[in-house]
């Protein structure tokens, strides 16, 4: 069925309109890294310069932010996937009724308000005598950040054959080492993938974050005090690193998962051609004695 020509257009405008939105902002910004303005403008061009790559390498409080924001993150992913998992677990062995109460509950952190998880985690934790710090800083940003690692697990949960769990636990293994042998290898691209969404909600996290940091700075926070006091292109600089480090991150996993498809592929082909191979002989064995 061809489409309408009409329809084809619109389409092609749609995408352009699309990923020129997307994208135009980073092309801007990235430009800006090489404009000799004081400003990260792309107008007017002063002239092509790298010294803001210099002057980034140079600001020794940025490259302490980002550590923290990085400390954070990697603790966030430690907190979450692992609560994340049992969450999902435990959901899908519920009742209907029981699991929609408990659903609803975990849920409720992603509809609450940044502001009020910050807010409410220091005022409840300063109780126990802990100021605010890297440590308030992974509770806070976890208290919701497991809800999106649980409906990740869930998706995929779905789609388990709970039929391979009951053969291993026939066959002699224990509950530990179905789950660790059979289930586990199977949530591992989910789990894999809610380890980045985790990573990337905590990095760009600032309304929760800036009520349980105390004198800890994270990149957010710093960024947007240099907004308020003057921005350099420096920042740019940063921020085009961080695109070009990702985009290589994701043409690597590509690369990675074709190789390792086309390995698969052959070791199929390679299987049917022997199984060919020995039926063939064994059916020139048989001949004779037919």
């Amino acid at each position: 069925m061809r489409r309408d020509p009409v329809t084809t257009w619109l389409m092609r405008i749609y995408l352009v309109l699309f990923f020129g939105y997307l994208f135009l902002p980073l092309m801007v910004m990235g430009a800006a890294t090489f404009n000799t303005s004081r400003f990260p403008t792309v107008t007017p061009w002063l002239g092509t310069t790298f010294q803001w790559f210099v002057e980034l390498y140079r600001d020794g409080a940025m490259w302490t932010a980002l550590w923290t924001s990085l400390v954070i993150a990697a603790g966030v992913i430690a907190v979450s996937v692992p609560i994340g998992l049992a969450a999902a677990l435990l959901l899908t062995s519920l009742h209907a009724r029981a699991r929609s109460f408990v659903y609803g509950v975990m849920v409720s952190p992603l509809l609450t308000p940044g502001v009020i998880i910050g807010i409410s985690t220091l005022v409840f934790w300063q109780r126990f005598g802990v100021a605010g710090g890297v440590f308030l800083s992974v509770v806070a940003q976890s208290t919701y950040i497991i809800a999106y690692v649980m409906l990740m697990v869930m998706a995929r949960l779905q789609r388990f054959d709970r039929s391979l769990e009951e053969a291993a636990l026939d066959l002699g293994a224990s509950h530990l080492q179905a789950f660790r042998r059979v289930m586990l290898p199977y949530l591992r691209p989910s789990l894999l993938a809610a380890a980045v969404i985790a990573f990337l909600q905590s990095f760009e996290n600032y309304n929760t974050t800036l009520f349980v940091r105390g004198v800890d700075t994270t990149l957010t926070i710093y960024i947007a005090s240099k907004v308020r006091t003057g921005v350099t292109p420096a920042v740019n600089a940063l921020g085009l690193i961080l695109i070009v480090l990702t985009v290589l991150a994701a043409v690597l996993y590509e690369w990675r998962r074709r190789s390792e498809r086309r390995r698969e592929s052959i070791a199929a082909r390679r299987r049917e051609v022997s199984e060919a191979a020995e039926g063939g002989v064994g059916r020139a064995l048989a001949a004779p004695a037919e």
